[in-house]
C-alpha cells in the first residue's frame, strides 16, 4: 500500500507521516509534491498548518489542485488542520477561495467568547477538547464518541450541508471539527498530535475500504 501526504511546502508533513509510518509499518509513507505520484497512492493526506491564503497560494503554485481533486474523487482521502479548511469553498481568513471540494465556508472564532464555566475564551482554540461523534463512520471505530483530540486554530469550518458534519466540538458555541462526504473524511484538529485516540483514527484511515 501507497500512502502519499501532500507536500506543498506548508505544514507539519513529517509529523503526519511518522505517525501514518507508526500504525502501518507494512506501508510506504511517501511525502510528495509530484502530481504523477499522487496519482498513484492507494490513499492520500492533506495535512495543514499556517495562514489559509499561504497555504492555497503555495498549494496552486505546485499545480497539485487536478491530481487531489481526482484523489479526493476516487480513492480513502483524509485531510487534516488547514488541510480541511481548504476543501471548503472560501475562507474568511484573507477573503480566501477554497478548493470547493465541501459546499461550505470557513470563519472566524468570535472575540470575547465564554467557555461554560464563565471563563473567557481565547482565539486561537489551542489544546485537548472533547470530539463528538455525529454519525457512524468507519475512521470512529473503536474510539469513543467523547474522545479528546488536539486543536490549534483560529477558525472552523461550516459545511452548507448539516449532515456533511462527522463530529462536533464546543468552543464558545458548538462547530463542525469533521467532516465526511463520500471517500473524503477531513479534521480539524490534529491525529498526529492527538496520542492513543489520533493514532487509532489514522489506523482506521489506513485500513478505510470505500
Amino acid at each position: 500500500m501507497k500512502i502519499v501526504v501532500v507536500d506543498y511546502g506548508m505544514g507539519n508533513l513529517r509529523s503526519v507521516a511518522k505517525a501514518i509510518e507508526k500504525v502501518a509499518p507494512q506501508a510506504s509513507v511517501v511525502i510528495s509534491s509530484d502530481a504523477a505520484v499522487i496519482e498513484s497512492a492507494d490513499r492520500v493526506v492533506v495535512p495543514g498548518q499556517g495562514a489559509m491564503h499561504d497555504c492555497m497560494r503555495e498549494f496552486l503554485a505546485r499545480g497539485l489542485r487536478d491530481a487531489v481533486h481526482r484523489a479526493a474523487q476516487t480513492k480513502p482521502f483524509l485531510g487534516v488542520c488547514v488541510g480541511m479548511q481548504m476543501l471548503f469553498d472560501h475562507s474568511e481568513e484573507g477573503d480566501t477561495p477554497g478548493l470547493g471540494f465541501i459546499p461550505g465556508r470557513v470563519r472566524r472564532f468570535a472575540d470575547g467568547m465564554i467557555g461554560q464555566d464563565g471563563s473567557r475564551l481565547k482565539v486561537p482554540h489551542m489544546g485537548w477538547n472533547e470530539v463528538h461523534a455525529c454519525i457512524e463512520h468507519p475512521l470512529w471505530q473503536g474510539i469513543a464518541p467523547d474522545a479528546r483530540f488536539y486543536f490549534v486554530h483560529s477558525y472552523y469550518c461550516q459545511p452548507d450541508h448539516a449532515q456533511a458534519a462527522a463530529a462536533v466540538t464546543e468552543y464558545g458555541s458548538r462547530f463542525t471539527s469533521a467532516v465526511a462526504q463520500a471517500n473524503i473524511f477531513s479534521v480539524q484538529f490534529h491525529p498526529e498530535k492527538s496520542a492513543e485516540a489520533g493514532l487509532r483514527l489514522l489506523s482506521n484511515f489506513v485500513g478505510w475500504k470505500i
